[in-house]
């Protein structure tokens, strides 16, 4: 059974940083794309970031280059998000999310088969 299970979410200042990490198991992780998404209230699911199955290639949301930093650890099955200089439009329910090796970044959900549960993100201004 595939899990997903996402941490490292809390409350930041705007400008501070928070770091997620998503705990895989259940899969071959280091055959996977691993992505970041997420969904505030009233409002779609949203990508933010990928990743492919080496870490060799990644492909993010414009308004998140230059602050948000997608890596992983394939010996550990974990996948992080680094958030620096978060911003009031950042918060939401941050989500992971797996898609078979071959996947093409390009942010598209759909193509993603396994989904964490979330971690909330909170930034006071």
């Amino acid at each position: 059974q595939v899990q997903l299970v996402e941490s490292g979410g809390g409350l930041a200042q705007a400008g501070g940083s928070l770091r997620l990490s998503c705990a895989a198991s259940g899969l071959t992780f280091s055959s996977y794309t691993m992505g970041w998404f997420r969904q505030a209230p009233g409002k779609e699911r949203e990508f933010v970031a990928d990743m492919n199955w080496t870490g060799l290639s990644t492909y993010y949301k414009d308004s998140v280059k230059g602050r948000f930093t997608i890596s992983r650890a394939n010996a550990e099955n974990t996948l992080y998000l680094q958030m620096n200089r978060l911003k009031p439009e950042d918060p939401a329910v941050y989500y992971c999310a797996a898609a078979p090796r071959w996947t093409y970044l390009s942010g598209n959900r759909n193509t993603y088969d396994y989904w964490g549960p979330g971690t909330q993100v909170t930034v006071s201004s």
